[in-house]
């Protein structure tokens, strides 16, 4: 994967476009958005020179940027992919003690990578504690944009989306209306008493295999609304029992273990 390299100067290029100062050590690999921002209403950070206390405060990917008086240099790009167990929450940290992504993170990194510090890195995206399989890690803030948000494509095509594949294991047999109508499109109830119906699709949904009384299936999403698919299926009448994510974009799940993380 490609690597970024910044030059730190207090010269300004006025042709660059200005972020909030949080945004843009963010953007350098140095820690999360939400942990710059505290740094900086901390007045730990300096812009050319100046201590700032407000987070959207604009900085140019050039400037000078210190934090407790060190350089935020650009950090080295890094990648990974992981194949998240169930049970694990997509959070650094959780108020109810449970074992995070994060925490599974540092353990494989330590084995992978003995001695070496983990890099700052957060997951593309989120899965749900009950949801597995493919999960994606970098300190690359624009990759990860990319990956979450739809861009036009600027030819006339519409927008570019990334899809994600899953296989679900549903309680019964979905008819193909069922499956129809999923990549069809419906209004969903809100999970939140009062809140507006949601609109939910899926781009593909087609059987996998099956069995007595359960069976696989293989849904294709391009939108990341939350819990989509448990939704769409409950509506129809069905209790998903297991939901795997085996692709995202190019990247794949292949026969990478539960729990285990690699470079991609």
């Amino acid at each position: 994967m490609r690597k970024q390299t910044i030059k730190i100067s207090a010269h300004i290029n006025q042709e660059q476009k200005p972020h909030g100062v949080a945004r843009v050590i963010s953007k350098r690999g140095f820690c999360s958005r939400s942990v710059a921002e505290n740094l900086v209403r901390e007045g730990r950070v300096s812009l050319r020179g100046k201590i700032v206390r407000n987070p959207e405060t604009p900085a140019f990917e050039s400037d000078e940027i210190l934090v407790d008086g060190a350089p935020v240099t650009a950090s080295e790009f890094v990648y990974f992919a992981m194949n998240k167990p169930r049970g694990i929450v997509t959070t650094a940290s959780d108020e109810k003690g449970r074992k995070t992504v994060m925490d599974l993170f540092r353990e494989q990194h330590a084995k992978m990578f003995p001695g070496k510090p983990v890099p700052h890195i957060s997951p593309v995206g989120r899965l749900d504690a009950a949801s597995e399989g493919l999960l994606l890690f970098t300190n690359d803030t624009q990759w990860a944009d990319t990956l979450l948000n739809p861009k036009d494509s600027g030819s006339g095509a519409g927008m570019t989306t990334h899809l994600k594949i899953y296989r679900v294991q549903v309680k019964g047999h979905p008819t193909d209306d069922d499956l129809a109508k999923m990549e069809k499109g419906f209004n969903v109830p809100p999970r939140i008493f009062g809140k507006s119906e949601e609109f939910m699709h899926a781009e593909r949904a087609k059987l996998h295999s099956e069995g007595e009384k359960n069976c696989w299936l293989e849904i294709t999403l391009s939108e990341g609304k939350n819990r989509e698919i448990r939704r769409m299926l409950a509506h129809l009448g069905y209790e998903v029992m297991r939901l795997m994510r085996i692709k995202f974009d190019k990247y794949t799940l292949g026969d990478l273990k539960p729990g285990e993380i690699k470079k991609v």
